[in-house]
């Protein structure tokens, strides 16, 4: 099944400028990485371009879909239905430079942190709103489906498992028989 894109989001330049500021930042505070600063410089510059045309982020109907990676590439679906939020977080090096970090955490996702996060996406709250409503948009048409479903469906649905749970009850007491 195909699904409509519906926004996909673009990355700002100035993305490359906070790198190589970042990696300066780092090699003079490392006091040790000080005679490596133009080296260091050299090759954010060059791999900075690179990694940020191999990134994208698009918005489907029913997911998100992000793709990054120069070397090794990575592509992460997210299901909409079990983003659970997506925050916008703003550094002060980074409100220099006008950007923002979206992170989006899903429901079950292991460990601290976000499971995908995004740096630099141009106009970010924009790109977070169309998530956020495409996202509620989702869930209010699967609820009226479930809701719109004919008496005798849900009667069955119930039914059904009714009988799945009276199994589980004699499973259950068979076993404690067993172990008497």
């Amino acid at each position: 099944m195909t699904e409509t894109s519906l926004t996909s989001a673009s990355f700002d330049p100035k993305v490359k400028q906070y790198w190589l500021l970042l990696g300066i930042f780092t090699c003079v505070i490392s006091m040790v990485g000080i005679p490596f600063i133009p080296i260091v410089a050299l090759i954010i510059w060059l791999v900075a371009g690179r990694i940020l045309a191999a990134m994208s982020a698009t918005l489907l109907t029913r997911k998100l879909v992000v793709k990054r990676g120069v070397f090794f590439k990575e592509e992460k679906s997210i299901p909409l239905e079990k983003i659970t939020d997506v925050a916008l977080s703003q550094g002060p090096l980074m409100r220099q430079f006008g950007l923002y970090r979206l992170s989006f955490e899903t429901a079950g996702q292991s460990g601290q942190g976000a499971l995908v996060s995004l740096l630099g996406v141009v106009d970010a709250e924009k790109f977070r709103e169309a998530i956020l409503k495409q996202k509620d948009e989702m869930t209010q048409s699967s609820s009226a489906k479930a809701e719109h479903q004919p008496e005798d469906i849900q009667l069955e649905l119930l039914r059904s498992l009714t009988y799945s749970v009276k199994n589980i009850e004699q499973m259950l007491v068979t076993l404690l028989d067993e172990k008497r």
